[in-house]
């Protein structure tokens, strides 16, 4: 939209995208813990769209919509990792799921089952899926951040550079995507239906025919298992 004078109509641009900021919000918090307020998402991705209109330039040929799509929701991103909202001892049992794991499927030469890695934990079945359902609170997007994170930040660094650019990499996008080959057909398959289908986490019960919480512990465990197997 534009003004007589053929600038942006930027008071018209943001009347017309409110409800796309809410979209995300709405979109990124099905996916996020209940303490997550959708107000406080509406309003980092606010902040990301008056950033749109401040430096999107029509010469850079890409249009304003998809634009500020990925502005908006890169906004709500980092505000959530700026709060380092994560326990500490979620993220340190993170890493010894993580390490576990890793273990097993080295000694094995195979995919270690979920009563197999709970015994290398020294934890119940139940106590295991408790573990999972915690893990899987503090993972956050894009996919690339999500695979790489796990580590415990300092009290100095709080929030902890994002690995995007690490990952990005061909070489490194060539592990990952070997990694993700080698998980269990069923994991294999959540997190296309998660990050590719975009589908939320009782859509992808309905199709794995299991419950939400179930969802939570098997996307878990195969985030676990990619990161165990990109440390190697």
């Amino acid at each position: 939209m534009y003004t007589a004078q053929g600038k942006i109509d930027q008071g018209a641009l943001l009347e017309q995208y409110l409800p796309v900021v809410r979209r995300q919000a709405l979109a990124l918090q099905v996916k996020l813990p209940a303490s997550v307020e959708l107000d406080d998402l509406i309003q980092a991705g606010m902040v990301g769209l008056l950033d749109c209109l401040a430096r999107y330039d029509t010469k850079h040929g890409a249009s304003f919509t998809t634009y500020a799509s990925q502005r908006i929701r890169g906004a709500m991103i980092d505000e959530l990792r700026s709060r380092d909202w994560v326990p500490r001892s979620v993220r340190r049992n993170a890493r010894a799921l993580d390490e576990a794991i890793r273990r097993l499927e080295q000694k094995l030469g195979r995919a270690a089952d979920e009563r197999e890695i709970a015994a290398e934990l020294d934890v119940g079945l139940e106590e295991y899926y408790q573990l999972l359902g915690d893990a899987n609170g503090g993972q956050l997007l894009p996919f690339e951040e999500l695979v790489a994170e796990g580590g415990e930040p300092s009290d100095d660094e709080r929030a902890p550079p994002s690995p995007f650019a690490a990952l990005a990499d061909g070489e490194q996008r060539e592990r990952l995507v070997a990694a993700i080959e080698q998980l269990p057909e069923r994991e294999k398959l959540l997190l296309g239906l998660y990050y590719q289908e975009e589908l939320n986490l009782k859509e992808i019960g309905a199709v794995l025919g299991v419950s939400e919480s179930r969802v939570c512990q098997l996307h878990s465990q195969a985030v676990s298992r990619l990161r165990a197997k990109l440390s190697d």
